[in-house]
């Protein structure tokens, strides 16, 4: 959020009153109209479009956005000083982790990996991550970190959106996509129970801690956008690692990467 935009909300916000949780959690609802699943290569996606390099793109690059979401979890419960909220946060970490012999999340979008046809190690050894990717992720494990604990819970709000996504994959795929293995789809299954849990209580916080006042909810408005702009920039660098771009009927000039053994 921008120094002149933080300023605005705090002239402005202080001379209204709260609105009410009811209207609250329906402005929060309403920032849904700006969810990745409204970008360009997510409407593909849906309709079928995407090529077979294109998928396996958005695979190995949300893997990164995969393993980051515990270091995400686990930033918020080290700020977090509520008993009762950790032993209910805790939870997310062991989702995508596991516990045991179970498979977590990011196990899961592994196997998600395989059935579309990439190895194991292209995934993990995040090769395939495009540093918009990157930046993206890191700067929302970073805001994890530096923020308070409630800030972070709110960060979390998109997931008021992502059932409708996971079920949309579930649905279409084997029809869009035949050639993907429906194995593979577990990790959007599971997330559809998990998804629905984690929205109540980060709800619940929300909810709790920003309607004290109008400049607090704007701010979490603003929180949520921030996390809104971070899936948003992540679905722009995978589409433009994997499309053909032309600018003034020229191919789109990819960074050149000088390695070394």
């Amino acid at each position: 959020m921008s120094k002149d935009k933080n300023d605005t909300v705090e002239k402005l916000a202080p001379d209204l009153a709260p609105w009410s949780r009811e209207v609250f959690e329906e402005k929060l609802r309403e920032k849904g109209k700006g969810y990745h699943i409204y970008h360009p290569f997510h409407v593909m996606m849906y309709e079928g479009k995407l090529s077979k390099e294109q998928l396996q793109c958005w695979v190995a690059n949300r893997f990164y956005y995969q393993i980051s979401i515990p270091m995400k979890d686990g930033a918020i419960l080290s700020n977090c000083d509520d008993v009762e909220v950790r032993k209910q946060w805790v939870v997310r970490v062991t989702d995508h982790d596991g516990v045991g012999n179970a498979m977590g999340g990011i196990e899961a979008w592994i196997q998600l990996g395989s059935a579309v046809g990439l190895k194991r190690e292209q995934i993990t050894s995040l090769a395939m991550v495009s540093p918009g990717v990157k930046f993206a992720v890191d700067a929302y494990v970073n805001f994890a970190k530096q923020r308070s604990w409630q800030e972070s819970v709110c960060s979390s709000l998109t997931e008021l959106f992502a059932p409708h996504i996971h079920q949309q994959r579930i649905s279409s795929w084997p029809t869009m996509y035949p050639w993907i293995d429906e194995s593979g789809l577990v990790y959007f299954k599971k997330r559809l129970t998990e998804a629905r849990r984690d929205v109540e209580q980060g709800l619940y916080v929300t909810l709790d801690y920003f309607s004290a006042s109008r400049e607090m909810q704007m701010k979490a408005l603003d929180i949520l956008q921030f996390k809104l702009n971070v899936l948003w920039v992540i679905a722009d660098a995978i589409m433009l690692a994997s499309t053909d771009i032309k600018t003034d009927g020229t191919d789109y000039l990819r960074q050149p990467v000088i390695n070394f053994d």
